[in-house]
């Protein structure tokens, strides 16, 4: 591939009015060659929708928005947007929580892991370097160590951050794990997501990261998601497959030569 590949960040948002002009400036400042953000709004009631599209056009065509008409889940807002940006042809698709909780220093690492082979990078608290928010209470640190616990005992995920958030991956691979089928939300998206990629066997990379606590703004969490996330690993576990069978050519998939299957919008 001679030209610089096409990164779309994609970046959902509710009630993020306060942090998306941060986030986004700060992603201009990596100087990135071919990077996009792409602002998926839940009709944000704060207004972050229509900030987001003046942003955009101020971008020079770096950032889109894609508006949706009702909030119905952060699993729902990352398949639409990573539909979209496969749709337009990115070869590269991160995904980024608006809150300014991911370092976005950190997205270059992942973009050289995936040019050296890997088909997903985590951005990991849990592996050597990485660390959580020291605003973190002892019995907020021990639950999310429980959580990505639960989940290896469960799975046999061989990654030590199963619940992050912080994700880059080549397009090929969410072709591979038809990620326009993933239904699950909340942290339990991230699951099953890492689940399938893990069953495809494609290559799965972490790097550390630190993660930081929000500033502005509320947390989405709520008790359903808590509930689906404690259900949703037995339920990948037991369930029938029915996502598509591997791409015969590999799931590593290098930068070089990524497949352009005629399905890579899904539906």
């Amino acid at each position: 591939m001679t030209a610089a590949p096409k990164i779309t960040v994609v970046v959902p948002t509710y009630n993020e009015r306060d942090n998306l002009p941060l986030l986004t400036a700060q992603l201009a400042s990596l100087g990135i060659e071919n990077l996009h953000v792409l602002v998926v709004d839940d009709n944000s009631p704060d207004g972050t929708g229509e900030l987001a599209d003046r942003l955009a056009g101020d971008s020079g065509g770096m950032i889109s928005v894609l508006h949706r008409k009702e909030k119905d889940g952060l699993g729902r807002a990352y398949v639409a947007g990573m539909a979209r940006a496969l749709a337009e042809e990115a070869d590269i698709v991160i995904q980024m929580d608006a809150d300014l909780s991911h370092p976005f220093s950190v997205i270059p690492t992942m973009i050289d892991r995936i040019r050296t082979g890997a088909a997903l990078v985590i951005g990991s608290r849990y592996v050597a370097g990485g660390s959580t928010a020291t605003e973190w209470p002892w019995h907020r640190k021990a639950l999310s160590a429980w959580a990505n616990f639960y989940v290896g005992m469960i799975l046999g995920l061989k990654v030590k951050d199963a619940t992050a958030g912080f994700k880059a991956w080549t397009a090929s691979s969410l072709v591979q794990i038809d990620v326009s089928s993933v239904r699950s939300d909340g942290y339990s998206f991230q699951v099953e997501m890492n689940y399938r990629a893990a069953q495809r066997g494609l290559k799965i990379a972490e790097v550390p990261i630190h993660f930081e606590e929000r500033v502005e703004g509320a947390s989405k969490m709520n008790l359903r998601e808590q509930i689906e996330s404690a259900l949703t690993p037995w339920k990948l576990r037991f369930q029938k497959e029915s996502f598509p069978l591997p791409v015969p050519s590999g799931g590593e998939a290098q930068l070089e030569g990524l497949p352009r299957p005629s399905s890579r919008g899904g539906s």
